[in-house]
């Protein structure tokens, strides 16, 4: 039976949910916990069939969505990374009067590149990733790692941190790796994010191969009311990397909205 890893901590008056990004899980939020645990009710998650939350198959994002909304405080905050970026503004724009304020951090509405105007990860290296996962899971799970921390100063640490996320909690089925990069290679939410009700903070790592910066840049223009910050020398887990700045701009957002 499929059973979903939602734990709750922290002293705080504000309901603060985590959504971690492909192949990791809730473990991953561990650099953080304890800087806003004062600050939030934090709600840390495992995506459906990743870590603990296990007996899932793959689904798609709105099967996602469907997975976690029981579990929705009735305000809080959403902040996702990655692929967890995808499935917290999916919430916030099916949820609006459930979700209170968004956070992506080294995300995008739209991963896949398109040349000639959207910056991103090419369609041919998502599928290679996906091909691969069959062949040797782990392999592509750490080759996928090291470019989240590519570029950094402190890469190599930070890609073991992320490896013993991984190391750390059941590992993922490949069927549920594979439909997590299916929602990564086909979502697009820029035309539906442009109706966004809530509030919304970006958060990039200038260094960021996956998410590249020009995609902060295009969205300023695009979606003016909302706020970014980019954290220099972070690449694409500027919580683990600059944790510090990182908290402060998540607890500045919260005060605001």
């Amino acid at each position: 039976m499929a059973q979903l890893y939602w734990h709750t901590t922290g002293t705080g008056n504000r309901d603060l949910v985590l959504l971690h990004g492909w192949g990791l899980n809730a473990e991953v939020w561990r650099c953080i916990a304890e800087p806003l645990s004062a600050h939030f009710r934090l709600h840390v998650v495992d995506l459906p069939g990743f870590g603990r939350s296990q007996g899932f198959g793959a689904l798609t994002l709105n099967g996602m969505i469907d997975a976690l909304l029981p579990h929705l405080p009735e305000k809080a905050l959403c902040l996702g990374w990655s692929l967890g970026g995808l499935v917290a503004s999916q919430l916030a724009l099916r949820y609006p009067q459930q979700v209170t304020g968004l956070i992506t951090v080294a995300s995008s509405p739209r991963f896949t590149a398109d040349e000639e105007s959207w910056p991103g990860i090419k369609p041919e290296t998502l599928a290679g990733f996906q091909q691969q996962l069959s062949e040797d899971y782990q392999r592509t799970v750490e080759r996928f790692l090291a470019l989240q921390t590519l570029g950094t100063q402190s890469a190599r640490q930070d890609a073991r941190a992320l490896k013993e996320v991984v190391l750390s909690q059941p590992i993922p089925t490949v069927e549920v790796l594979a439909g997590g990069l299916e929602i990564l290679r086909s979502t697009d939410l820029r035309d539906e994010m442009d109706r966004l009700q809530v509030p919304l903070l970006r958060i990039y790592g200038y260094l960021d191969g996956l998410v590249p910066r020009k995609v902060a840049t295009l969205l300023d223009q695009r979606w003016p009311a909302s706020a970014s910050l980019i954290i220099e020398k972070a690449a694409h887990a500027p919580f683990i990397s600059h944790t510090q700045e990182f908290c402060t701009a998540v607890k500045a957002f919260s005060d605001s909205v």
